[in-house]
């Protein structure tokens, strides 16, 4: 039912683009900042809310100065709040740092010089169904556990039918923009590959703070970080390819 509501309204920001996905971004930066504040223990959870809304709210300006200007100054003053040696200002400034890019990465990649939107929505459509095949092929196969002392209901088996789910989404996709397979299905398989590495990174920073997951905001689902790490590190990544080697959205169909 979480499911049915959270896709849905997903779909939309990313179609609307703009300052609609901006202030989506925003309120899920926001939450992931106060889920970040109480799991860390950060003394004052709703400073880190404000810098990293309000970094995404800055992004449709179209001046980039202006969103780093504000994360530099939510790190400055998250550096000064937090208690305790440098570890407890460290995990704040990273914290922060954590919380907005994962959002405002997907602001990014729909807004960039490319065709955004169609990349934003099939990526996201490949995570989740990488997400969908990881937990019904584990769940139904079993077998040895990836990473036991990370996340331990995750498999093996998860893991590749993820893969071959990606595979097959990336068929598809290629058909639909009328390019060659082999792009996206490599693509296909990079973004199982991410999406999982930045579960199972999320799942790693719970382990450290010794909790099962981040909120319980999202019923079924746990917090909002829980659910957005995998295509957050999608996103991320992608925006660093596309910008890095410019050809790779013309070879994917999606040039603007």
């Amino acid at each position: 039912m979480s499911s049915a509501i959270l896709i849905p309204l997903g779909i939309a920001a990313v179609w609307s683009g703009g300052w609609g996905l901006a202030v989506a971004c925003a309120a899920a930066a926001g939450v992931m900042a106060w889920e970040w504040g109480h799991i860390s223990g950060f003394i004052k959870p709703a400073l880190l809310v404000v810098f990293a809304a309000l970094a995404c709210l800055a992004l449709p300006i179209g001046n980039t100065g202006v969103a780093l200007g504000v994360i530099l100054a939510g790190i400055v003053f998250a550096a000064m709040t937090a208690k305790g040696g440098w570890n407890h200002r460290g995990s704040a400034v990273f914290g922060l740092i954590y919380v907005t890019l994962l959002p405002a990465s997907l602001w990014l990649l729909r807004e960039g010089p490319w065709d955004g939107r169609s990349a934003a929505l099939y990526f996201m459509s490949f995570v989740w169904a990488s997400d969908a095949a990881a937990y019904f092929t584990g769940r139904g196969l079993g077998g040895p556990r990836l990473l036991p002392k990370e996340s331990p209901n995750k498999t093996w088996s998860g893991a590749i039918g993820a893969v071959i789910a990606c595979i097959v989404c990336g068929v598809a996709a290629a058909d639909i923009q009328r390019v060659p397979f082999a792009g996206w299905i490599l693509a296909g398989i990079s973004i199982s590959v991410v999406a999982q590495l930045g579960d199972l990174f999320e799942s790693g920073l719970k382990r450290r703070f010794q909790v099962k997951d981040s909120g319980s905001i999202l019923p079924g689902h746990g917090g909002v970080m829980d659910r957005v790490d995998g295509l957050g590190a999608v996103a991320f990544i992608t925006v660093l390819a596309f910008y890095i080697a410019p050809d790779l959205p013309d070879m994917l169909g999606l040039s603007a």
